[in-house]
């Protein structure tokens, strides 16, 4: 049976509900808590957004290629990724969107940073991934909504750093996770069991890194820039296809 438009892209919208109350409760809070308490809320997620991203990392730990660890793989992807991102001005384009819906919108302080920060937080990630081709496949919108339900919540406490450009990013996630769920035929053909792929590990492992360095932002550790490592997560499978076709083994320890 054909599945309907909202049950392939009931998660993302969803997704995008939670952002938005999230954001507005965030603001809403914003006023009535002393500057302290906004720093410890806004650090409290930063820490869990580091666990998350070194959480995520590990997971290309297992993986092989030949007698090369996978991690040297992600290291290769990111590196090249990264120069890539930097020539194609991925992190200034970006910018530049919210720097344009700033003053459409006449917004105020980081809005800029709010939007790129809760843009690329909400849009990493397996659970992203995944979620969105199942909920296009089979209309099982349940690890989106899992996702939403936490997206909306550290939406509340980004907003209380960044302000309402934390509510925008919810136009990259309406067009990032709704496309993979309408385009989930032709993306999942032949994906196997993400737990057992070095092909997602490694991806998942290389945006645990990207995770990691959206945390370190948010605790004003140091300034990465995110974006830029985009084309990353398309480069690291392609290195394992092209090694694969080279006659190098790629398997899980």
């Amino acid at each position: 049976m054909e599945l309907s438009f909202w049950a392939r892209t009931s998660g993302t919208w969803i997704n995008v509900l939670t952002v938005l109350t999230g954001t507005g409760l965030g603001l809403w809070l914003r006023g009535r808590l002393p500057q302290a308490m906004q720093q410890v809320i806004t650090q409290g997620v930063g820490l869990m957004v580091v666990f998350l991203g070194v959480t995520l990392a590990s997971r290309m730990l297992p993986v092989q290629v030949g007698s090369v660890d996978g991690v040297i793989v992600g290291l290769i992807a990111l590196v090249l990724g990264g120069l890539l991102g930097e020539l194609w001005r991925i992190e200034d384009r970006l910018v530049s969107i919210g720097d344009a819906l700033k003053r459409r919108f006449q917004g105020k302080g980081r809005f800029t940073e709010g939007f790129v920060a809760s843009s690329l937080l909400f849009c990493i990630g397996p659970m992203s991934l995944i979620g969105s081709l199942s909920n296009g496949l089979e209309g099982d919108d349940t690890l989106l909504v899992i996702k939403a339900t936490m997206d909306g919540l550290v939406a509340i406490a980004l907003t209380g750093t960044y302000g309402i450009g934390v509510g925008f990013s919810i136009l990259t996630v309406f067009v990032y996770q709704g496309f993979l769920s309408l385009a989930a035929g032709a993306l999942a053909q032949g994906l196997p069991e993400p737990a057992q792929s070095p092909l997602l590990l490694v991806v998942t492992g290389v945006g645990g890194l990207m995770i990691l360095g959206t945390g370190f932002n948010l605790l004003e550790i140091t300034k990465v820039r995110v974006a830029s490592f985009l084309p990353a997560l398309a480069l690291s499978p392609l290195i394992l296809l092209v090694a694969e076709g080279l006659g190098f083994t790629v398997a899980l320890l």
